[in-house]
């Protein structure tokens, strides 16, 4: 598919009560250091954009991941034509514009003001991008909105502008700050600033003699005006087509490194959005120096070091399906970040859990040593960077720190009782299964680098889930410091012990030990029975702890698929646990169903989106394998969706999925073969996707018992 075909409005129809992906519509660079959005509103919202909204406030250079984290040292261009009434507000100054005749690519975005009749084209480069207006009438004016506290500062010579931007309160950092540098083609003729106070942007009135058409290059930095001034210099050669037909290209690119053949127009085309969306986070937050070396902000300590580093991302949210699809797709890229998430280990004293620039300490657990693992055993890391990841995975899960934000929350009573005590801790169920996770992950890495005992240690941990596993309800629950249950179990209660679910979206997050996990369960109520149960009963919540419905309620009922709730990361997974039972057709069922959740329009997802967690799981339910255990390696089947796939890989061979009987009615699989062996085993290693090959996959009316099949990866197992 052509990158001019993604609209990025993809998911955008979101609100803070009903999410379809509580996306924004990006044109940038693939990790790119900024993003473009037309912003739709000046109302201080983290939901800026709307895409059914005909009002256009102007271009906003953006750094919002989430509008759950919001946004941070952004700012707004604007163009009009005619006299200003500066006694207006900015309210009143928005103009107008037809969605249905604009263009919004990942590399080109083209909007018309009908109201000032101005034409605006902008594409991006990593560091910035290029806007080229188009007046069609006179008195041209461009209007730059910062929020308060920043500065302007215009040169001599009348074309070139500097903005300081400061609107993020870092709790590590009292001073961040972004630095922007404009140049305009056009001399500015006059200037006026303007201060207001709702919203709270100063805005300076840029005005320029009568003309047809100016063109602005921008560029962005955390460090200093000499490093802005520096990547603007770069670009001093660069037009707009130019520019635009790099970023096209660059984009191309990615979309290429999966090429689909398939009758079905409409989910081709909600798979490539997908792709799209998976390549936008984490986002750069390094620079390159005059030699084009690597280096960043150190915000912890006020000060400029070399090496990579990169921001905008959630741990909890994507280590389950972005990183196990880059570890395929891109893994150098994946390295790259891995050296940029190290630094910030390096700087904040702990490893990043959520990113944004600094560490915002948001959701349970450590789930970046999830990421270790994942990239540790699929070769990714070599031997030193596995043995300094160790250590810093060790030191997260050891070290007690100051501040809540780092490190893992009560790891002490952790370690004493082999669980978080409910009356101590929030949310103890997920930290509890979290911890045990991790250390799992931790044992991996121990593992490839020998060091036995270590690794049998934090094996052994992993195995903590069990201590809050309750056997007459078949689900985790919450356990206080005496060792007993909580009281008043309510099963479909969400909040306080459990986070954004209930005890059935979250009782079953063990990804390490499916095996381990079903011994658990009786003859009588057995780990299938259990499944069946969540998947067939009503999609029914209590508030419980939130005292309110949240988003995430609203959206399990909508689309009613019992209590798996897959507008939200804990319930990913939960479709193929029938894996692991005598009814592996379950999974290709409910695969083949909830698939019909997504789509390519504004209203895309069937819950947040998340950096590019939710756009990865139907980028697997496409492939018809999915990461269930990153720190494996290996992919648990499902039932793909395409008639034929190739992947092509960064050593240049290829991995095709070819599906035969292809049709509606054929939900469920007979076999598959790879490269003419056929496979008896319910999972693809990553050793046999990345060396290429061919798989190829018979579906079938109604399914076919199958015995002796190898199961998925267990710690139990192993």
């Amino acid at each position: 598919m052509l990158i001019n075909q993604i609209d990025t409005r993809q998911g955008t129809d979101s609100t803070s009560e009903f999410s379809h992906g509580n996306t924004l519509p990006y044109t940038g660079v693939p990790f790119g250091m900024n993003y473009l959005i037309p912003q739709t509103t000046f109302d201080d919202t983290s939901w800026s954009f709307s895409p059914t909204s005909h009002q256009l406030a102007g271009i906003k250079i953006t750094h919002q991941p989430s509008p759950w984290i919001g946004d941070f040292s952004s700012f707004i261009l604007s163009a009009l034509t005619g006299d200003v009434e500066i006694n207006s507000k900015t309210f009143d100054r928005v103009g107008s514009y037809r969605p249905n005749e604009a263009t919004f690519n990942p590399h080109y975005l083209s909007i018309y003001d009908q109201r000032y009749e101005v034409q605006t084209e902008v594409t991006p480069t990593t560091y910035g991008a290029i806007f080229k207006y188009q007046f069609n009438r006179n008195i041209p004016k461009i209007i730059v909105h910062i929020p308060k506290n920043g500065e302007f500062i215009l040169d001599d010579n009348q074309n070139e502008l500097k903005l300081l931007v400061r609107n993020y309160d870092s709790h590590f950092n009292s001073d961040f700050k972004l630095y922007a540098a404009l140049k305009f083609d056009k001399a500015i003729k006059s200037t006026l600033t303007l201060h207001q106070d709702e919203p709270e942007y100063d805005s300076m009135i840029l005005s320029f003699a009568d003309t047809n058409e100016i063109n602005v290059k921008l560029t962005t930095s955390f460090i200093s005006f000499n490093q802005a001034q520096i990547t603007l210099n770069r670009l001093s050669n660069l037009t707009f087509e130019n520019a635009k037909k790099t970023a096209q290209e660059t984009w191309q690119s990615y979309l290429d490194l999966i090429m689909v053949t398939d009758r079905d127009k409409k989910r081709l085309s909600t798979f490539y959005h997908c792709m799209y969306r998976t390549f936008l986070f984490p986002q750069r937050c390094y620079e390159l120096d005059s030699d084009n070396h690597p280096i960043h902000y150190d915000l912890y300590h006020d000060t400029v070091k070399s090496g990579y580093l990169y921001m905008n991302n959630g741990f909890w949210d994507t280590s389950k399906t972005v990183y196990p699809l880059f570890a395929i797709l891109i893994p150098k890229t994946y390295h790259q970040m891995m050296l940029g998430f190290y630094n910030s280990y390096l700087e904040s004293g702990y490893l990043p859990k959520w990113l944004a620039p600094d560490e915002r300490g948001m959701m349970p657990g450590t789930l970046i040593d999830a990421v270790i693992a994942d990239a540790s055993v699929k070769g990714i890391l070599n031997e030193d960077e596995m043995k300094q990841f160790l250590d810093a995975m060790l030191k997260s899960a050891t070290q007690k720190s100051n501040d809540e934000r780092l490190g893992r929350l009560g790891m002490d009573d952790f370690n004493k009782y082999g669980y978080l005590p409910a009356d101590k801790y929030p949310e103890s169920v997920n930290q509890t299964l979290d911890y045990t996770y991790s250390d799992f992950c931790i044992s991996q890495v121990a593992s490839l680098l020998h060091k036995d005992k270590l690794a049998k240690k934090y094996a052994k941990s992993a195995l903590n889930y069990k201590n809050i596993f309750d056997s007459e309800t078949g689900l985790m629950r919450p356990k206080n410091s005496n060792g007993q249950f909580k009281s008043d179990f309510n099963s479909i209660r969400w909040g306080t012990d459990y986070t954004e679910g209930s005890s059935w979206q979250n009782s079953f997050a063990v990804y390490h030990d499916i095996a381990g996990l079903k011994k658990l369960y009786s003859k009588k109520h057995t780990f299938l029975q259990i499944l069946l149960n969540l998947s067939n009963q009503k999609p029914a919540f209590n508030v419980g702890g939130y005292g309110f419905q949240i988003h995430e309620m609203t959206e399990m009922a909508a689309i009613d698929f019992g209590q798996i709730a897959i507008s939200n990361q804990p319930s990913f997974h939960l479709p193929y646990l029938f894996e692991y039972t005598d009814h592996p057709e379950y999974t290709e069922l409910l695969i083949k169903q909830l698939a019909n959740q997504f789509n390519d329009s504004i209203d895309g997802f069937p819950g947040d989106e998340d950096n590019g967690s939710m756009a990865a799981w139907f980028i697997f339910a496409c492939l018809g394998f999915y990461p269930l255990c990153p720190g494996s390696d290996e992919y648990v089947f499902g039932i793909p969706l395409f008639d034929k796939v190739q992947i092509n890989l960064p050593n240049d061979e290829k991995f095709t999925i070819k599906t035969n009987r292809n049709y509606p009615q054929n939900q469920f699989v007979q076999n598959r073969s790879l490269n003419g062996q056929e496979l008896k085993q319910r999972f693809l290693k990553y050793s046999q996707i990345i060396k290429g090959g061919n798989l190829e996959i018979n579906l079938c009316l109604l399914p076919e018992t199958k015995y002796d099949e190898q199961l998925p990866f267990s710690l139990s197992k192993k």
